[in-house]
C-alpha cells in the first residue's frame, strides 16, 4: 500500500507542471530521405532559411518565435541529382500538455497568460521525414 501512494504522489507531481514546465521550445526533429544522401533545406512561415544539410542528419527547430501563440511552421525541400525536388511541411500544433495539464491545474493563467508565449505548448510534426523521392525523367 505504502508504494502505491508514492507512486501516486511521484506521479502527481509529474502530471501537474503546465506545457512551459514540461516542455521544452525547441524540438529535435529527424532529417531523412530515400534515398539518402539528400541536400535538404528548412525555410520558416517567412522564407527565412533556418538549416539546410544532408540527409540523415538531425536538426533542432524552435516551436515557437516568442509571439503571442507564435507557433512555427517550417517547408523542407530536397534536393539530388537525378531525382525531383521534393517539398514538405512541418507544423506546429498544440500538444497534450497544453490541453490536460492546464484544464487539471493551470487554467485560465496557464492557457492565456503563460503557455501562449512558450513553445512547450507545441509539437512539430512530422517528427520524422523520409520522402520518397522521384528519379526525373532525363
Amino acid at each position: 500500500m505504502k508504494k502505491w501512494s508514492i507512486l501516486a504522489m511521484v506521479s502527481a507531481v509529474m502530471l501537474s507542471g503546465c506545457a512551459t514546465i514540461v516542455g521544452k521550445d525547441t524540438q529535435l526533429v529527424q532529417v531523412n530521405s530515400d534515398p539518402a544522401g539528400a541536400h535538404f533545406a528548412i525555410k520558416d512561415e517567412t522564407g527565412q532559411l533556418v538549416a539546410q544539410g544532408t540527409t540523415p542528419q538531425g536538426v533542432t527547430l524552435e516551436k515557437s518565435d516568442g509571439s503571442y501563440f507564435g507557433k512555427r511552421n517550417y517547408q523542407i525541400t530536397f534536393s539530388k541529382d537525378k531525382y525531383q525536388p521534393t517539398t514538405l511541411p512541418i507544423r506546429a500544433s498544440v500538444n497534450g500538455w497544453y490541453i490536460g495539464s492546464n484544464v487539471l491545474f493551470g487554467g485560465l493563467i496557464g492557457w492565456l497568460v503563460v503557455d501562449p508565449f512558450h513553445g512547450g505548448m507545441y509539437t512539430l510534426r512530422p517528427k520524422e521525414t523520409k520522402p520518397a523521392m522521384v528519379p526525373s525523367a532525363h
